[in-house]
């Protein structure tokens, strides 16, 4: 009994029992990383195809993605039951599906053809099957299915430099000249309403928006040849089933022959893959292609809510703990700051609608953008008032981790550095933050942690499913903070819950979420590091 007694008295007890549980977190957050980790970047290696042959004759090509014992099928002769594969079959517009589950036990025959080409496409996902025509036109230059790969494939690479041709007149050209366009435009109507445009002015700026239409005719002009010259060439290709359909050139993206690469081939074009994805826009409803817009619009943003929420956090910690008299009313905005920390992140997206978009947006439309009314300029979504809604959600971490990092500032130094004559502020901006600034940092940090993976307050103030342009390009201003964005976290919902082929999001769904951790920790280790630095600099300070 005084064992148990002295064993208790100790705390023993609850050293192990701490222990323990930080070891089982620490298991289920390894756990969870690894498999996102295993799943996201399995994403990106190619398998081989493998052709069934079934017990009645039908042939069944594709990846195997899966398999799994059928329930219910343990017998005295089968102790470990029946099993089925999961096969991704591709050619979604010929059977309306990407996948399809076989019983083994119906499997007659295994292959693994070594001229199966794969084709990835812009529309209807992957095709798995073979080249049987190639066509200029209606004019046919080979058949059969044994065509040789260097007949049809230059025509490929062809249709891959008009698509970027094209993208570059879509986005770049064109895009500059509406934005020249729609300035003159709005300078136009401004001078309108303020009711003092003169003749000779009003002519210029016709002229100019003239003279901006035509080149934009110019350029739909120089669209449509190259558009042409995509679709010129053509090739009919045949599933395993014998089933062919004609596709132009332009639509595919590119093509490989998996069961004839090498292991090297295919490290290769893993590594390949990896940064497409990384590099390249969202296709078929985001669930092929890339994530970079959604990468750099949270980038963006957590950068941005970065820039406003420390200022303002660090203002508000400084004042209650160097410059505010410690009573009632300073306690009662502390319990204010730590109950706003704890409130749901939904409830700042409607107040950031509210407020943010409709009152203050809606007012600098008023003030500055009357003549692009009734279209909203700053009234709307965009990054800024998501950028600040979020840093209104996270400025309470940034005030508390502020003030403890006051607090742990010796009080020996404020004293020393009033002795030597510097004033209040003196010391403070040259003592006081230095040291303290370990911990304004790891306020940022916990910031933006929290802040990267938020997806319901910017559901509200701006995010949306698929951006048409990014918020930084080469046009003036150059940073246009009223647009909307992308965003990995709500990438991840709409892929994974909003999809209508919820099969083939699955991969993408991992993809995304591993990026998003990896942009997570790449900014907390910047942050970490430039803590890290600050404490080597004034390691004097208990922080």
């Amino acid at each position: 009994m005084k064992f148990l007694q002295r064993f208790f008295a100790s705390g023993t007890l609850f050293i192990w029992l701490s222990g323990g549980a930080l070891a089982c977190s620490l298991l289920l957050i390894g756990g969870l990383l690894m498999l996102i980790f295993i799943n996201g970047m399995g994403y990106f290696w190619q398998k081989d195809l493998v052709q069934l042959t079934l017990n009645d004759d039908t042939r069944v090509l594709g990846e195997i993605v899966d398999t799994q014992r059928i329930p219910d099928t343990v017998t005295a002769d089968l102790p470990d039951g029946q099993s089925r594969i999961q096969l991704k079959v591709g050619n979604r517009d010929v059977y309306g599906l990407d996948f399809r589950w076989v019983d083994e036990a119906d499997i007659a025959q295994r292959d693994w053809p070594k001229d199966v080409i794969a084709f990835e496409r812009r529309e209807w996902g992957n095709f798995y099957g073979w080249v049987t025509a190639v066509w200029d036109g209606e004019s046919r230059l080979a058949e059969g299915r044994d065509i040789a790969w260097e007949v049809w494939y230059p025509f490929l690479e062809q249709a891959e430099s008009l698509h970027e041709e094209i993208h570059h007149i879509e986005s770049d050209v064109i895009g500059a000249i509406n934005a020249d366009m729609e300035r003159a435009r709005l300078s136009l109507k401004t001078l309108e309403l303020k009711g003092d445009i003169s003749q000779d002015s009003a002519d210029s700026l016709q002229q100019d928006i003239q003279q901006r239409e035509a080149a934009y005719q110019e350029q739909i002009q120089r669209l449509v040849g190259l558009y042409e010259r995509l679709n010129r060439y053509r090739v009919t290709l045949m599933d395993v089933t014998g089933k062919e359909k004609t596709f132009p050139v332009g639509g595919l993206v590119r093509a490989w022959r998996p069961n004839s690469m090498s292991v090297w081939d295919k490290t290769t074009m893993y590594v390949e893959n990896f940064w497409n994805v990384l590099s390249d826009e969202p296709r078929e409803a985001n669930t092929e292609g890339g994530i970079f817009p959604a990468i750099f619009g949270t980038v963006m943003m957590v950068l941005v809510m970065s820039v406003v929420v420390v200022p303002f956090g660090v203002l508000a910690a400084v004042y209650l703990k160097e410059y505010a008299k410690q009573g009632l009313l300073t306690r009662m905005i502390r319990i204010a700051v730590n109950n706003l920390a704890g409130v749901p992140s939904i409830v700042f997206g409607v107040f950031g609608l509210g407020f943010f978009v409709y009152a203050v947006g809606g007012s600098i439309d008023q003030l500055f953008f009357s003549a692009s009314l009734p279209n909203p300029t700053f009234g709307t979504g965009g990054m800024l008032w998501a950028s600040l809604t979020l840093a209104l959600m996270t400025v309470p971490v940034v005030i508390v981790a502020t003030e403890e990092g006051l607090s742990a500032v010796p009080r020996e130094y404020r004293e020393g550095s009033l002795g030597l004559g510097a004033t209040k502020f003196e010391s403070l901006m040259r003592v006081v933050l230095p040291c303290a600034m370990p911990g304004i940092l790891t306020g940022l940090i916990l910031a933006v942690s929290r802040a990267t993976g938020e997806v319901a307050p910017l559901m509200l103030t701006g995010v949306v499913k698929l951006a048409p342009a990014l918020p930084l390009d080469g046009q003036f201003p150059f940073i246009h903070l009223d647009r909307k964005f992308m965003h990995l976290g709500f990438h991840i919902y709409d892929v994974g819950f909003q999809s209508p082929n919820v099969e083939a999001a699955k991969p993408m769904v991992y993809v995304t979420t591993l990026v998003l951790v990896l942009v997570v920790l790449l900014l907390n280790m910047t942050a970490i590091a430039l803590r890290t630095r600050m404490r080597k600099r004034y390691a004097g300070a208990s922080v």
